[in-house]
């Protein structure tokens, strides 16, 4: 690990967990922190939750845990350019999709809509609920008692209202102000890989062509590149080498534009990171195409009618086993039972959210299909 900026997060000198422990003599606490998360039930689920595609319609698409593993990677090394500190930033990218429901952003509307009476469901929240609650491993306490810089930066977004209900990891919702910079440079490599990802998925499915992203500048640039550095390639290689010049691109622009942005700010430590604006951020130009990127996916893959017919499916499925599982409560699992004498939506909720795509379908044969 590179030298650590004193603006960084700082193991030593974490605001803590919420349950005090003695330190590790081996490992710092974001190491801790990071290995909790792997060995977490939460973390293998996300093999068989996906993104766009549901997990059963092909073998090659990204999951979660793919999703989860490459942000981590660049995230990583936007750190260890920027000074920051890898391991926490690491520890956040793997966390930060832990709440995610199945079938991917379908299966978080429909089960936002079940709830909507109840509090609503949003994934950064439950990502936090399944670190500070649902996972039931270690006995002085509930969840993983991870640092409150690793829950800060699991909670990319939330309202007001919600973050009323947080406690400190909350507070800066209200006060308005920013988290630590391994958390931002955890944002920004979220989109990265997502964006871009989705591209190579989308072409791998045939949902969307190279001729249609040649209108996407960003694309087009990096296309030529490879075309004219490499005129004999197949398409196959076509599509991978200019791919990674995209995300090359972007992760040099952001990182050549927080390190400026972070110089002429000059911080001396991380509380005035946090009462400045965001600082880790795309150039105004590499923003604008970044933008345009996201709105061709949503436009030609996300709206696209077979990804439409998917999610249709997903969230009939949803809604249909948040529909029983509250009329009757006595067929979910024994733990479930319990909790929902307390809070019989939030109960369902859980139990949906933390199911794999293949889980829930098989979960609603076992519930409506005579065999």
């Amino acid at each position: 690990m590179n030298q650590l900026a004193p603006y960084a997060a700082n193991p030593d000198k974490s605001i803590g967990r919420r349950y005090d422990e003695l330190p590790s003599p081996l490992r710092n606490a974001f190491q801790r922190d990071r290995d909790r998360i792997i060995h977490s039930t939460a973390f293998r689920r996300l093999e068989y939750k996906t993104q766009v595609f549901v997990n059963h319609e092909g073998d090659l698409f990204r999951t979660r845990l793919t999703h989860s593993l490459e942000v981590a990677q660049l995230a990583r090394g936007i750190a260890r350019t920027l000074n920051l500190h890898e391991d926490l930033t690491e520890a956040i990218a793997l966390a930060h999709d832990l709440g995610h429901t199945p079938f991917g952003h379908a299966g978080q509307d429909a089960l936002n809509e079940c709830m909507k009476d109840y509090g609503g469901f949003e994934h950064n929240l439950q990502s936090l609920r399944v670190v500070d609650k649902l996972e039931q491993r270690y006995a002085g306490f509930d969840g993983l008692n991870l640092t409150f810089e690793l829950r800060e930066g699991i909670l990319k977004h939330c309202s007001v209202k919600n973050a009323k209900n947080l406690g400190d990891v909350g507070e800066r919702f209200i006060n308005k102000t920013s988290p630590s910079l391994e958390a931002q440079v955890t944002n920004f490599a979220d989109e990265i890989a997502y964006n871009n990802h989705d591209v190579d998925d989308g072409l791998r499915s045939g949902l969307i062509t190279i001729e249609q992203l040649q209108e996407v500048q960003l694309f087009a640039e990096n296309l030529q590149l490879v075309r004219t550095n490499y005129p004999k390639i197949e398409s196959r290689r076509v599509i991978h080498e200019t791919i990674r010049r995209m995300i090359n691109t972007l992760v040099v622009d952001l990182c050549e534009t927080s390190a400026k942005r972070i110089t002429k700010l000059d911080p001396k430590n991380i509380a005035e990171i946090r009462q400045a604006p965001y600082l880790v951020g795309f150039s105004e130009a590499m923003r604008a195409k970044n933008l345009e990127l996201k709105q061709f996916l949503r436009r030609n893959l996300y709206q696209h009618y077979k990804v439409n017919r998917m999610s249709a499916k997903a969230e009939r499925i949803i809604r249909e086993l948040f529909e029983t599982f509250f009329i009757d409560t006595g067929l979910m699992p024994y733990e479930y039972q319990a909790y929902a004498k307390q809070d019989k939506a939030r109960a369902v909720s859980d139990y949906i959210a933390g199911m794999t795509d293949r889980f829930a379908i098989r979960e609603h044969q076992r519930l409506f299909t005579v065999e």
